[in-house]
């Protein structure tokens, strides 16, 4: 089987892997059988647990000295910012919306990447770019009394994974994966006390039926993570990358299946645009990079 193939089939996995987390998630919460804090804190602990199992069974240390250096804290903190907002997202906002508004996270990470890191954009992804966000505006429809706080949550939970994405790439390159799958779900866990802290009364334990689906979250989150990590070392990452875009059709498809939501005509429209702007700017970058290596990025001619 070809690389770019394997690699894709990897992709599409993750993106299965996390839209049913995500689905889990938000039926745990949703059922008001734990509260969000709650619920991230037993997801972070077993998904954090599985990854520290199997880094112990490859040799690797669970704790490395380059978790403190400047790259991986500042990945960290955004992880956190992530994690913490997407959780209230989830709990509290249709996931149609949520998942079409994380899909602009690529969006972000190569603007980020133009403003911070100084890498080239051409006129045509800073155009592919802003049909995007014209795309995120359509979903949350801003108007003179504001932006719902519940589409809030989602924005900035989406700004805090395309804060840390920008930062991986200056993380360690000696780090693990199994180091960065037990720090991410780490940062789950403190993710889960910082809601905690803010919601009102004690802490109670989850309900049995609750406490099952957290552990469904946490396996389709491992399995996720685990299965993006092997896409993105498989194949040219211009092709398996916007593969990454299928969660969205299955968020779709589980919010209707499973919360019989039906998103409204500008929500997909909207949609559509930060899918399509962002599968353009993919396909652009790899046309650069091929067009950089004296390739031809349509392939050979017969």
């Amino acid at each position: 089987m070809h690389d770019n193939l394997k690699g894709s089939l990897w992709m599409m996995l993750a993106m299965l892997g996390f839209g049913i987390e995500d689905a889990f998630f938000k039926a745990a919460t949703g059922s008001g059988g734990v509260t969000a804090g709650v619920g991230t804190v037993q997801f972070g602990l077993m998904a954090m647990t599985i990854y520290a199992v199997y880094a112990r069974r490859q040799g690797v240390p669970l704790w490395d000295p380059a978790y403190l250096q400047k790259g991986l804290l500042i990945r960290t903190a955004f992880e956190i910012c992530g994690r913490l907002f997407f959780a209230l997202s989830l709990a509290y906002t249709p996931l149609s919306t949520t998942s079409a508004i994380l899909q602009a996270a690529p969006l972000v990470v190569m603007l980020s990447a133009g403003l911070i890191l100084g890498e080239r954009i051409g006129p045509r992804r800073w155009a592919a770019m802003t049909v995007g966000f014209l795309g995120v505006l359509l979903i949350i429809r801003p108007s003179p009394a504001g932006i719902e706080a519940n589409a809030i949550f989602a924005l900035l939970g989406m700004i805090g994974f395309a804060g840390r994405d920008v930062a991986t790439r200056t993380s360690p390159p000696h780090v693990r994966s199994a180091q960065l799958g037990v720090l991410g779900f780490g940062v789950v866990t403190f993710a889960g006390c910082v809601i905690i802290a803010f919601e009102p009364g004690m802490p109670s334990l989850p309900s049995p039926h609750a406490a099952l689906l957290i552990c469904g979250t946490a396996i389709a989150g491992v399995v996720g993570y685990t299965a993006l990590t092997a896409a993105m070392r498989t194949g040219e990452v211009s092709v398996v990358a916007p593969f990454r875009y299928s969660r969205l059709i299955v968020a779709l498809i589980l919010a209707y299946a499973v919360f019989g939501e039906r998103p409204d005509a500008m929500t997909l429209a909207g949609a559509a645009l930060i899918v399509g702007a962002g599968v353009y700017s993919l396909w652009r970058e790899g046309a650069i990079r091929a067009k950089a290596q004296g390739l031809n990025p349509r392939g050979p001619r017969p």
